[in-house]
């Protein structure tokens, strides 16, 4: 199995499109990146673990699921480079091969000490990019083609079903 744990406001930052957005509505900014995340995960099959700062939302630690996304607000005084390495120690066993996206190089370190692997926000842009244009192309030839009848029609029969569809007959 593998498991990506995001470091949420590091991924944020460093994406264009989530840090425009982030200067008018973090929450939003947050939302998107979760939902990204989803479809991440629903392409790749790769369990995807989001985790954010408490600093920024105070409060009690949280932890909760959106669009099937793990999603942890660490408690306060503990950042998510903190929760990160202790769910890189949890998670981790022979089955199991973690990823963590960020791009701080202090937490790249301590997470390759633990055996995970590091995904940079750039790399995690450009394989999102990819999935996003995956997932695209699967819709587009899904519409191109015709639906199959269910019962067998003539062309002309189709001909005159397509033309009451449109309103002209």
């Amino acid at each position: 199995m593998e498991v990506l744990l995001v470091d949420g406001y590091n991924i944020i930052g460093a994406w264009p499109e989530l840090n425009r957005l982030k200067q008018i509505d973090l929450e939003s900014a947050r939302d998107l990146l979760i939902a990204k995340m989803a479809e991440y995960q629903a392409y790749t099959g790769t369990r995807v673990i989001v985790v954010f700062d408490a600093h920024l939302v105070p409060g009690i630690q949280q932890v909760y699921s959106q669009h099937d996304v793990t999603v942890v607000f660490t408690k306060e005084n503990e950042t998510a480079d903190e929760k990160i390495e202790q769910l890189v120690f949890e998670l981790k066993d022979s089955l199991t091969q973690l990823y963590v996206a960020t791009s701080d190089y202090a937490e790249q370190k301590a997470i390759f000490g633990q055996g995970a692997l590091r995904k940079s926000a750039r790399e995690l842009l450009m394989e999102m990019e990819k999935v996003e244009k995956h997932i695209q192309q699967k819709i587009e030839s899904n519409y191109a083609k015709p639906r199959p009848a269910k019962i067998h029609l003539t062309p002309e029969i189709q001909e005159k079903f397509e033309k009451m569809r449109r309103g002209l007959i």
